[in-house]
Formats: structure tokens, sequence, C-alpha cells
């Protein structure tokens, strides 16, 4: 082969693997995967909030919407450009891993616990999220389990932890586990007359309520913050880097924080930006 076919065949190389990684993505395919939870989808926020990227940058946003343990492992397989879900110790142990090359703070807000209007626990009013955990637990009262490694999930099993209770063992046939998303388990509730703990800003977009009610809320422990992050393109080669990182900084923006603060139903705000908190 030629010196100038070398350099030629080199540089087509480099075109492509430039290509790969969102850095030169042509018009026609400025897209992005997102693996995200399903509270961002099911709250409404995604439809509200992606047309106005696409608007701005004319990149077009996919989004896998997954619970957090699994949308971490699918940026664990390569299979999405960048990650956003809520569990900031299963976050940090994906940086940890060389998965991820940053967490960025983006927005929050609370879990509440949601229970039927007969509250057979007797606990609505309560601020004591762990003591109303305790009170369903001794009282056998219908509870419903995402059970899917959700960050909603996880927040769940550690406020059984501050309850004193091993859910494992404790669990009875009042303890239904169902695998599924947000939407789903508030639906499940919904139809049974069970407690089970919701993010906000899904339980706000949720047009099945029923005779649910919020039944506790305001506790500290309920603090629900979320992240982004991008996938390590150097383990990860088809990551589109440049692509990815215009979307985090989009939401990590002034105008992309503001966007996100004017996401409401009925007057409600469902997120709260802090992406300038070093501690969130």
């Amino acid at each position: 082969m030629s010196p100038l076919m070398r350099r030629s065949t080199w540089l087509l190389l480099a075109l492509l693997a430039l290509g790969g990684s969102g850095t030169f993505a042509s018009d026609e395919n400025k897209s992005i995967v997102v693996a995200s939870t399903t509270s961002t989808q099911d709250s409404g926020l995604f439809d509200y909030l992606l047309p106005i990227f696409k608007h701005k940058t004319g990149i077009t946003v996919k989004v896998v919407a997954q619970g957090t343990g699994q949308a971490l492992d699918t940026g664990r397989r390569g299979d999405a450009d960048v990650v956003f879900v809520h569990a900031k110790a299963a976050e940090l142990q994906f940086l940890a891993e060389g998965q991820g090359l940053k967490r960025y703070p983006v927005m929050y807000n609370d879990f509440v616990l949601v229970g039927p209007m007969s509250d057979p626990a007797g606990i609505k009013g309560s601020r004591d999220v762990a003591h109303a955990f305790q009170l369903i637990r001794d009282k056998g009262a219908s509870f419903v389990s995402r059970g899917d490694r959700s960050g909603t999930h996880l927040a769940e099993l550690n406020l059984w932890t501050a309850a004193h209770v091993d859910i494992e063992k404790d669990r009875g046939p009042w303890y239904k586990s169902i695998g599924q998303g947000m939407g789903a388990a508030l639906n499940f509730a919904a139809a049974s007359g069970a407690y089970v703990l919701s993010d906000r800003a899904t339980w706000i977009h949720f047009r099945n309520k029923a005779a649910l009610q919020i039944v506790v809320e305001g506790d500290r422990r309920l603090f629900n913050p979320y992240g982004v992050m991008l996938v390590n393109p150097v383990k990860h080669p088809n990551v589109r880097s440049g692509l990815g990182q215009q979307f985090i900084d989009y939401l990590v923006s002034p105008e992309g924080q503001a966007d996100i603060a004017r996401y409401r139903i009925n007057g409600q705000q469902l997120f709260y930006p802090d992406a300038n908190d070093p501690n969130a």
C-alpha cells in the first residue's frame, strides 16, 4: 500500500472513530441514548424537557426508562451514552468502577408514603417514616414494593433498615414485591388498597389515584437527589461522548435548570434544580 493510500485509510478510520464517539456526528444521526429512571419518564419530565433540548441543539434523546440499578447496568454494558438516575451511593459506585467520568447533581424532589384512605396502619400525618414502616409491618398492612433495584426500591429497603425491620426475614403475605416500575406499583396499590413508597413527581403526575392519599411526608430521610453521568468512552468506544456531554451541560446550565424548575402539573413544581449544590 502506498504512503498516500495508508494516510487516506488512517484518516477514514479516525473519522469513523470520531463519528462513533459523537464528536462529529452528522445532522441525520445526532442522537444519544439516555438510561434513566421510570420516575423521570412517568412524571412527564422527559416529555416536557427533551423537545426543548432538541430545539436548542438538534439532538434527539432516546430514553431507556428502567429502575436505577438496571439503568446503571445498561451503562456498564455500554448500551447508553448517559445515565440519569437517583441513587447516589450506587452512582458513586458506578464511578469507582470507572464506568462513568463524573457525577453532576441535577435536581431533587422527595419520596412520599402513599396509602389507602382507610389507613389501616394508622400512620397518616406522621413525619417519622421509619416508625410508619414499623407500624405497617406490625399490623400486617398491605404494602407494595417495586422490587426492581430502582432508586425508589433502594430507598424503600433503607427505610425498612431504619425501622429495624429485616424485610427479607419479616415479610409475609402483606408484602407484595412486583418487580415493576413506579406507575405499575401505584396502580397495584390503588387496586389493592396498599401502601407504597413513591417519588412525589410520579405521584403528582399519576392519574389513577382512586382512594389513595399521601400519608407520610416531610421526613429528611425521604430526600431524593438525581445525578447524571457520561458513560466512560474509554471503556466503551461507541459512546457518543460529545453529544452526551452536550445533554449534561444543558441539564446543569442556568437555562436547563430554569427549564426543570418550570415543569409543573396543576401549579405544583415536580423537581427542584440543585446543580450548584456541591453536596447534592
